[in-house]
C-alpha cells in the first residue's frame, strides 16, 4: 500500500499555511518504533499518493468549476460558496511539498536517506523532485494567484512568507523546469515513483510538456510571435508527449482503498450519487443536438438510449441514479486512471501556437494539429469515428478557429476541472455562465485564500491584497487578461 504515515512527522514544527500558528507536539503521540527520517523513496511515493486532487476529481470544486458534472443532493459547490469563501491550500505545503523538498534537502547534504543505490541516482531524485514541485506551484498559483515561494517551507525559519507574484513564479517555475530535466543522468530512475516508475526519459517529457502549457497560459500576456510566451512554447516543443503512449496519468489502485478513484468512492463506496453529468457539457459536446460525438456514452452513464445531463447550478436538490447520468463507467471503476498531460492537449496547444503565428504553417498546421487533437482525444477513449471531424461545427473554420480549438480541448481534458478553468479563464470558451444558485453574476477568475490568513500571516496578506487586487473571486490574477 502506498501510506506512509510515519511521514506526519516531518510536518512538526514546519510552515503550515492554513495554520494560525505554531504548534510543538513535543514527545506527544510520538512511537519511538518509527523510522523518523524516512528515506527518499518512501517520501517521493507519499508525495506523489497527495497530488491527485492537483489534476482530478478528487477536489471536486474542480469538474463543479469546470462545469464537466452537475450536483445533485447538494447544491453548494456549483453556487461557488466553497471558493468565495476561501479553501486552505497549506496541507500541500506540509504534504507534498515539504516532503519533495526534504528530498533535495537529503541529496544535496549527501544524507544517508538519499542512498542512490537504493533511491536512484542523485540527480535523478532531485531532478524528479523538483520538477514535481514545480507542477505542484504551477498548479496552486492558478488557482489563486500570488502565493507564498521564495520564503515557503523554510520551517521556524520563517512563518509569515511574503506572498510571490505570480509572474514572478512562472519566471522561476521555468527555471526550475529547464534545470531539473536537463539535470537527468543515465543512472538508476527514481524510486519509489509511482506516477511514472522511474522512467527518467518520461520526466523529461512531463517537464517540458508542462513547460509547453505554461507557456500557452500566457499568451495575452505575451501575445506576440517574436515575445516571451512563444519563446518558452518553442523551447519546449522539442521534447514534448508525441503520441498517446506517451501520456501521462495518474494510476489509481483497485486492491488500496487509500487510493480509489474519486468517482468510485463516492459512488460505490459511499453511495453518495453527488454528481452527474452536466446538461453544459452535454450540449457542447452535442451541439445542442445538432451533432453526434463518440466520446458522450464514454463520458457519461447510458440510460434509455441516451446520456442525460443534469442542468448545472440548480436551486432545488434532485435524485441522481436512474434519472440523470453519472460519470461513465471507464471512469468510475476503482482503478481508472486520472490523466494529467496528454497528446491530445498538446496537439490543440500546437493548433493555438500555428493559428497565433508562434510556430510555422499557418492554418494549414492549425487544421492538421487540430484534427490531430481530435483524433488522439477519440484514440484515447477508445472510440473511432470516420465523420465526427467533418460535422459542421466540428470541421476547422480559420474563421472560429480559436473557438473550435478551445471547445475541443475542454472535450478531451474532461474531468480535469482545474485545467479546464484555467484555460476557459484565459480563452473564453467554451462560454461557460453561472447557475442559477450562484452567489456571483460570472464564473470565477479565482479561490479566495483561506481565512486564517489574515491572522496567520497578516500584514503579507494586506501587503498580496494591494499587490494582486481584491481578496475575492472576481480578482484576475496576473495571465488572466481580458479580452482585448
Amino acid at each position: 500500500m502506498r501510506n506512509y504515515k510515519l511521514l506526519s512527522l516531518l510536518a512538526i514544527g514546519l510552515f503550515a499555511m492554513s495554520s494560525c500558528s505554531k504548534v510543538d507536539f513535543g514527545d506527544t503521540n510520538v512511537n519511538p518504533g518509527l523510522v523518523e527520517t524516512p528515506s527518499t523513496r518512501a517520501l517521493l511515493t507519499n508525495a506523489e499518493q497527495n497530488i491527485p486532487s492537483l489534476f482530478s476529481g478528487q477536489d471536486f470544486n474542480s469538474v463543479l468549476l469546470a462545469q464537466y458534472l452537475s450536483e445533485g443532493p447538494y447544491i453548494t459547490g456549483s453556487g461557488y460558496s466553497p471558493i468565495t469563501a476561501g479553501i486552505g491550500y497549506g496541507g500541500f505545503y506540509t504534504s507534498p511539498l515539504i516532503q519533495l523538498k526534504t528530498i533535495i534537502d537529503f541529496n544535496n547534504n549527501n544524507g544517508i536517506q538519499a542512498d542512490p543505490g537504493a533511491n536512484g541516482s542523485k540527480n535523478n531524485q532531485l531532478a524528479t523532485a523538483r520538477i514535481l514541485r514545480a507542477f505542484i506551484f504551477w498548479k496552486l498559483t492558478d488557482r489563486w494567484g500570488d502565493l507564498p515561494y521564495s520564503q515557503a517551507l523554510q520551517g521556524g525559519a520563517n512563518v509569515t512568507p511574503v506572498y510571490d507574484k505570480q509572474q514572478d513564479i512562472y519566471t522561476s517555475l521555468f527555471k526550475e523546469l529547464k534545470e531539473a530535466a536537463a539535470q537527468i543522468d543515465a543512472g538508476t530512475g527514481t524510486q519509489g515513483d509511482i506516477l511514472l516508475g522511474g522512467d527518467m526519459a518520461a520526466w523529461k517529457r512531463f517537464a517540458a510538456t508542462q513547460r509547453l502549457f505554461m507557456a500557452l497560459r500566457m499568451s495575452k500576456v505575451y501575445p506576440g510571435a517574436s515575445e516571451l510566451a512563444a519563446t518558452e512554447f518553442n523551447a519546449a516543443l522539442p521534447d514534448v508527449i508525441a503520441s498517446n503512449a506517451q501520456n501521462i496519468s495518474y494510476k489509481y489502485l483497485a486492491g488500496d482503498p487509500n487510493n480509489f478513484n474519486p468517482f468510485y468512492n463516492n459512488y460505490s463506496i459511499s453511495n453518495r450519487n453527488d454528481y452527474a453529468i452536466s446538461l453544459t457539457l452535454v450540449n457542447i459536446m452535442t451541439k445542442n443536438n445538432t451533432i453526434t460525438d463518440p466520446r458522450l456514452p464514454k463520458y457519461g452513464e447510458v440510460l434509455n438510449g441516451q446520456v442525460v445531463g443534469l442542468p448545472y447550478g440548480r436551486t432545488l436538490a434532485t435524485n441522481i441514479p436512474n434519472i440523470y447520468s453519472r460519470v461513465g463507467a471507464s471512469f468510475r471503476a476503482a482503478d481508472s486512471p486520472s490523466p494529467i498531460f496528454t497528446f491530445a492537449q498538446v496537439s490543440f496547444a500546437k493548433a493555438e501556437a500555428a493559428k497565433r503565428g508562434w510556430i510555422a504553417g499557418g492554418e494549414t498546421a492549425a487544421a492538421t494539429f487540430y484534427n490531430a487533437g481530435i483524433d488522439a482525444s477519440l484514440a484515447q477513449n477508445s472510440v473511432t469515428s470516420a465523420t465526427y471531424a467533418t460535422q459542421p461545427g466540428v470541421v476547422y473554420n480559420p474563421a472560429t478557429g480559436f473557438e473550435q480549438i478551445a471547445t475541443q480541448r475542454y472535450i478531451a481534458t474532461y474531468l480535469d476541472g482545474f485545467e479546464a478553468w484555467s484555460e476557459y479563464r484565459r480563452t473564453g470558451f467554451p462560454a461557460l455562465v453561472p447557475g442559477p444558485n450562484s452567489t456571483l453574476a460570472t464564473v470565477p477568475r479565482r479561490i479566495v485564500y483561506p481565512a486564517g490568513d489574515k491572522t496567520s500571516n497578516g500584514e503579507n496578506y494586506l501587503k498580496v491584497v494591494a499587490q494582486q487586487g481584491a481578496d475575492n473571486a472576481l480578482t484576475r490574477m496576473w495571465w488572466d487578461k481580458p479580452a482585448p
